[in-house]
């Protein structure tokens, strides 16, 4: 996701040495302002023109290899030979909507519904992350009776009316929904304290925004969250510390929703889903992206009694949403996570990452501020060299132009803009640890001149 703080001037693309971009590259680079617009963003002052991904790898037109620190759609690999098996046999076969009876949702349904909480006991599919969230949303009003919902300062949920109004990442110019309240960053960085006073904090910040939505006339639907604040700059920690906020929304009335598609299928390592290290219990859980490897398919679990007070009144239909090209697509990756291990592969290999990436700390310590991750999702935050934990998105946004020149793709996250989102495919290998943090280590040199 481009998020306002690392989209690039579409206007004027120059590489991190200030050399504009070459012929080809500014011929598509117009082409595409021709036909699309401005709407679509790219990453980067020097746009890569990608062609081909293979496990955590891509290659642009030139033939130029990267690493990829960034993509999670890919979650078990760019073109895993078990996706693009099952897609191409089920496309052979059959592709249509959920209102003709096929075997493999069925099946798909009792494997995901598996790997959930027992009391999470029923789904439904969609497309896209925006869609299951907008249902998500929809749902919770209906069993809550309330409208109030309550998402994380930098949140973001989706590109629907609904989602886009509950989505503070998308920047100024996308205003709120009224009915909508943030609470704080969880920022053990800067918060400090023991993990049990944090944790009492944060509580106590659930609570306030209860009671102001309250005051505004907005009884509590809903707090909405992903369980690692992915948008907010990565915030895993302290383990545990959400489920006290969790228990505040239920006690006001309120559910919590999930939202899985950045810290769920197994990509934090310590479980399989996000929210599963602070020990909680979700009413309903989104996810998407990563659930297809790249092929649109998204899903909504929840409790029964929560679905019915939505499913039971109203009617929806999703032409796409679950069709069995998706659904194989979905399996495969199941399946691909189980055989090969990848979340215990997560926490191995995120393990040995996240070492590396306080080494390059340590000796960088005018510019890295805090290192913290859980598995193969983690925020490198940037600082200025003032002792007082100053946030520093130029820095940031510098390093990840002179990364791409070391062909190591990612980008920021964060309030600020000041937080490196390393977060690549699960394909990610210990013998690729030595190219993110040597480049990082080069790459801040340079800034640091």
């Amino acid at each position: 996701m481009a998020t306002k703080s690392s989209i690039m001037d579409t206007n004027s693309y120059t590489d991190a040495t200030g050399h504009l971009l070459d012929g080809q590259t500014y011929e598509l680079v117009q082409r595409r302002q021709k036909y699309m617009g401005g709407a679509y963003r790219l990453f980067y002052r020097k746009p890569v023109n990608l062609v081909r991904g293979e496990g955590e790898y891509l290659w642009d037109a030139n033939g130029t290899k990267y690493l990829d620190m960034y993509n999670n759609v890919a979650g078990i690999g760019h073109c895993h030979p078990a996706v693009v098996e099952a897609v191409t046999g089920q496309m052979q076969q059959l592709n249509t909507h959920t209102r003709y009876l096929h075997e493999r949702i069925v099946d798909y349904s009792e494997e995901i519904l598996e790997l959930l909480p027992d009391e999470i006991d029923k789904i439904m599919y969609m497309c896209t992350g925006s869609e299951a969230n907008d249902l998500a949303l929809r749902m919770a009003a209906e069993y809550t009776g309330g409208k109030g919902i309550i998402v994380s300062q930098e949140a973001y949920h989706g590109t629907s009316a609904l989602t886009s109004g509950c989505s503070p990442a998308l920047g100024s110019e996308q205003p709120l929904l009224p009915n909508v309240r943030l609470i704080c960053t969880p920022d053990y960085y800067r918060q400090g304290g023991t993990p049990e006073e944090f944790t009492a904090w944060y509580a106590g910040e659930m609570q306030k925004k209860i009671d102001e939505l309250q005051a505004a006339g907005y009884p509590l639907s809903c707090f909405l969250a992903d369980s690692i604040f992915s948008s907010d700059g990565v915030h895993p920690n302290p383990v545990g510390f959400l489920k006290a906020a969790i228990d505040v929304v239920h006690k006001n009335g309120g559910v919590f929703i999930a939202d899985e598609v950045q810290p769920g299928f197994a990509r934090t390592g310590d479980s399989f889903w996000g929210f599963a290290r602070h020990g909680i219990v979700p009413d309903l859980v989104t996810m998407g992206k990563p659930m297809g490897n790249g092929i649109p398919v998204s899903g909504l679990a929840a409790r029964h009694e929560v679905m019915a007070a939505f499913s039971d009144r109203l009617p929806y239909f999703n032409t796409f949403g679950g069709n069995p090209v998706s659904i194989a697509a979905a399996q495969a990756v199941l399946h691909v996570i189980k055989e090969e291990q990848l979340q215990e592969h997560c926490r191995i290999v995120g393990g040995k990452l996240l070492t590396a990436l306080n080494e390059v700390k340590a000796r960088h310590p005018e510019s890295v501020g805090d290192v913290r991750g859980a598995g193969l999702f983690i925020g490198f935050e940037l600082v200025k060299n003032d002792g007082k934990k100053t946030p520093d998105q130029a820095k940031a946004l510098d390093l990840i132009e002179l990364l791409r020149d070391h062909q190591v793709l990612t980008s920021v996250a964060g309030h600020y803009g000041n937080v490196l989102k390393l977060r690549p495919p699960m394909a990610f290998q210990e013998c690729d640890i030595d190219w993110i943090a040597s480049a990082l280590d080069q790459c801040l040199s340079i800034t640091e001149e």
